[in-house]
């Protein structure tokens, strides 16, 4: 397994990153992992893009100081506050039609652990009215993990944002941009590891769910780059 670490200097290199990483995953059959913290952003889902009141979202985001971007896999709107943690696994596909449900099912399983680990007692599920709102999702008072995926003929990306900190900010800027979009959002519905008794800062989460992610044999594993953010 491949891992690679640390945040590029811009959105556009980091983004570039994760494409790269599925690329080659695609490519050689090698599976890998991404756990870092991104720049201060919104990343809309791509269908959001050609809805009314797109263009009223992205200047309500850049308003908060949050750079808009579109981003690949599914879902609603997720914003990342500096704190927040992305993850995303690139998994070699056979046939693109089977084990959509096994890749959410294993990497919701693995993140609660991750959180459980930190001692966030997390569950499955998430309040009503919750950011991107999907049925794999981690709760723990408010919705704390989303999980989405895109799946190519040669291989999958699963990939989503732990709440960390800054709950606030992630939540105003959130129902801000549900608004412009006229989607239902819950600011109350933003759950974050620091409010469940987690830490409050994203490198022990990063280490955690890269554990997790990861497996239990290190041997497996060729990290690139170094630190987190």
């Amino acid at each position: 397994m491949r891992v690679i670490r640390g945040r590029a200097t811009t959105i556009s290199a980091d983004r570039e990153r994760t494409r790269t990483l599925l690329d080659r995953t695609g490519r050689t059959g090698e599976p890998a992992v991404r756990v870092w913290a991104p720049h201060r952003q919104v990343a809309f889902g791509r269908r959001e893009a050609a809805e009314p009141g797109y263009d009223r979202a992205v200047a309500a985001a850049r308003e908060r100081g949050f750079e808009p971007v579109e981003r690949s896999v599914g879902g609603r709107a997720v914003a990342y506050t500096g704190s927040t943690v992305a993850f995303a696994g690139a998994l070699p596909v056979t046939d693109p039609r089977a084990g959509l449900d096994e890749r959410y099912d294993a990497t919701v399983e693995r993140l609660r652990r991750a959180l459980a680990s930190l001692g966030v007692d997390a569950v499955p599920g998430e309040p009503p009215d919750a950011f991107c709102p999907g049925s794999h999702s981690l709760q723990c008072g408010g919705k704390v993990v989303g999980v989405a995926q895109r799946v190519r003929t040669d291989a999958a990306l699963v990939a989503g944002c732990v709440v960390v900190d800054d709950r606030a900010a992630f939540a105003a800027v959130l129902d801000a941009v549900y608004d412009a979009l006229g989607q239902p959002f819950d600011p109350t519905s933003v759950g974050s590891v620091a409010a469940a008794g987690g830490p409050s800062a994203p490198d022990p989460v990063i280490e955690a769910v890269e554990r997790a992610l990861v497996g239990d044999d290190p041997t497996t594993v060729r990290r690139i780059g170094n630190g987190h953010t």
